[in-house]
């Protein structure tokens, strides 16, 4: 079976990985015309890298990145709220989860691609279907042919818009800046993963090694973030917060930081229509408050290549392909978007509650809500 990707970020490529595996024909079409070395990183959680241990290339990323073995939540002091060690999904999963600079993975990605074609500078611009046959033209005028199309497109998926007109963004009114540093950090911060949460806005870090880390700050914003956020000063913005955080922005470039508005697809009743199919963020984009989004899309390019493997027909496949996993990655979705707005209290009384109940909520309560991210439907 011919199968044509559209996107080319981790979802797309991972999901091309697991089909050439599975033995199928695949081409990618990505619409930037250069692959950019993105200055951010990801934290790859356990459900990743069980697929990337499935399929071969978990002691490539394991060796390129940092492992992480707590994730906790801290007031802005980096006073613990939460704390979960993740060594008992570790023995349980057998897979230790690392965080990685993004530029990185994309090409240890690539190298396990080599004999795959893949067109850079081509936007989609329509498809149909007809006959059995997705067409597809591109906006430098190239047509293609494929039997099955994925969409791994994005939040802004043109393979999305052009089998559902009624889809939706939620704008969650947050500011996110990206960076990475290169800083010396003390010891203990080197395998952990720390999200300080102060009034209104957040920060979070963790090591991707080589006394690099990767770090992210949100903020709330009222109507317009490139107005009311223009002119900030990002140390003196987070001067309230430890000292280290402060440290870390200091020690990045301004030019090498990524701002972007925070976002996510309000959950679809359908994934796929025919023979075309979405996959990641084109299917259920979510807000970063799990660190769970390409996480998503990787779970969900092996879950793809089983069901294709499975079946006959696109149709069945992906049919399959919804049923094993809609259901958890609206979840995702969902959860993510509360905790956003949980993380970004502003009502001082509130923010006390909230990290009162943080404080004593019991460790097998977060350990369960742990597992259901962690466990993959394969």
């Amino acid at each position: 079976m011919k199968i044509t990707i559209i996107g080319a970020g981790i979802g797309g490529l991972t999901t091309a990985i697991a089909l050439k595996k599975k033995g199928f024909e695949v081409a990618i079409f990505e619409a930037t015309s250069k692959f950019k070395k993105a200055g951010s990183g990801i934290n790859l959680a356990l459900n990743a890298m069980q697929v990337y241990k499935h399929l071969g290339l978990y002691d490539d990323i394991f060796k390129a990145g940092s492992y992480t073995n707590i994730m906790a939540i801290t007031d802005e002091k980096l006073n613990p709220l939460s704390v979960v060690d993740l060594k008992q999904f570790e023995e349980k999963h057998n897979v230790k989860s690392v965080a990685i600079h993004r530029a990185t993975l994309h090409q240890i990605l690539l190298d396990n691609l080599c004999d795959t074609p893949i067109y850079l500078g081509k936007k989609l611009n329509s498809l149909e279907q007809t006959n059995g046959e997705v067409n597809l033209q591109f906006e430098d005028g190239t047509k293609h042919q494929t039997k099955v199309l994925i969409g791994a497109d994005g939040i802004h998926s043109a393979v999305r818009k052009s089998i559902f007109n009624n889809t939706e963004l939620r704008i969650a009114k947050q500011i996110c800046w990206r960076g990475i540093a290169k800083v010396k950090l003390p010891e203990k911060y080197q395998t952990e993963l720390n999200e300080p949460w102060g009034k209104g806005k957040r920060f979070g870090f963790v090591s991707i090694g080589n006394n690099e880390y990767y770090w992210y700050a949100l903020a709330n914003y009222k109507k317009d973030f490139q107005k009311e956020f223009k002119d900030v000063n990002l140390p003196n913005f987070y001067s309230n917060f430890h000292p280290l955080v402060v440290k870390i922005i200091k020690s990045t470039a301004k030019e090498n930081i990524l701002t972007n508005e925070m976002a996510d697809l309000k959950p679809i009743l359908s994934w796929y229509g025919k023979n075309v199919c979405l996959l990641g963020d084109s299917a259920h984009a979510t807000t970063p408050n799990l660190g769970q989004g390409a996480c998503q899309a990787i779970e969900s390019a092996m879950v793809l290549a089983n069901c294709l493997t499975k079946h006959k027909t696109g149709t069945n496949a992906f049919k399959e392909y919804e049923n094993t996993r809609m259901k958890k990655a609206i979840s995702i979705v969902n959860t993510s978007w509360r905790i956003g707005k949980m993380a970004h209290l502003e009502n001082n009384i509130l923010i006390r509650l909230r990290n009162f109940i943080l404080r004593i909520t019991p460790q097998k309560i977060a350990t369960k809500q742990t597992e259901h991210i962690f466990e993959i439907n394969s």
